[in-house]
């Protein structure tokens, strides 16, 4: 019982800061560290593929009509061969080609990241920092007055490009594509709502990526765990989106810089404590 608890709390952490301009990585990695959770299970790869699944559904919930609308887009494209001024059309496309040099990165240089910066908590206090200064400044010098329909092709590759850095725990997918949207001039909603557009094919990629590693391998599955962490995950998820999107719509992103600065302050307090 104390393992399912455990699985639903870390799905819930899953679920809001994947989300949330804050770190989901930098969360998961410190969570279990702080609190003693040393359960082998819950740092497998099944479990972390269902946390991946859990945040997927709870985002296709929320833009369901924009990613039926843009999937009929791209389909009409294929069979017209042609883009024309539809702008379902041109999202297809546009995000398609936005989530290139994140599957590229992650592909090649996953293990790298792993290995030199999952362990290192004052590298994540440090990417954390990064972070923030990547909102400040998408906040400062963004104009913010660019619809999404406004999107152009250099937008996309840039966001795309911008979120490949999300592979740096502590820099957060969701955080970085605000921030280069924001500096790119797009409204807030406007960003983030693509940052959550392109997050659906990386976090559907990046889930059977890893099940490359349990396929054919032995496995030791809990099942009851597992749904406790879908479960966490998904309604977390779409309770994140929801009130991101709403969030943005009056407010700046200012209170997730500040809790960024806070919460590099409180790893490094804790690093050197220990």
């Amino acid at each position: 019982m104390e393992t399912i608890l455990q699985a639903f709390i870390i799905g819930v952490v899953q679920g809001v800061t994947e989300f949330l301009p804050i770190s989901s990585s930098a969360h998961l990695i410190l969570l279990p560290m702080l609190l003693g959770w040393d359960d082998p299970f819950l740092n497998s790869a099944a479990f972390d593929v269902m946390l991946h699944v859990g945040t997927l559904l709870g985002t296709v919930f929320v833009l369901w009509s924009d990613l039926v609308r843009i999937t009929r887009g791209g389909l009409a494209s294929i069979r017209d061969r042609a883009i024309g001024v539809d702008p379902d059309r041109r999202m297809a496309w546009l995000l398609l080609v936005s989530v290139i040099p994140a599957a590229i990165l992650g592909a090649t240089l996953e293990s790298f990241f792993d290995t030199y910066f999952r362990a290192t908590p004052i590298a994540i206090a440090g990417l954390v920092l990064v972070g923030a200064a990547a909102l400040w400044l998408g906040e400062r010098h963004g104009r913010r007055e660019r619809p999404l329909a406004d999107l152009r092709l250099r937008d996309a590759i840039a966001v795309g490009g911008a979120q490949a850095l999300a592979l740096f725990p502590g820099i957060s997918r969701s955080g970085i594509s605000i921030a280069a949207g924001l500096f790119l001039g797009l409204e807030r909603p406007a960003a983030a709502r693509f940052a959550f557009l392109i997050g659906v094919p990386v976090i559907a990629g990046a889930s059977i990526w890893k099940l490359r590693g349990i396929v054919g391998g032995a496995v030791d599955f809990e099942p009851l765990v597992l749904i406790a962490g879908l479960i966490g995950s998904t309604v977390a998820g779409f309770l994140a989106v929801t009130l991101l999107l709403r969030y943005l719509q009056r407010h700046s992103t200012a209170i997730f810089i500040a809790y960024r600065i806070v919460l590099a302050a409180v790893i490094v307090v804790w690093a050197v404590a220990t």
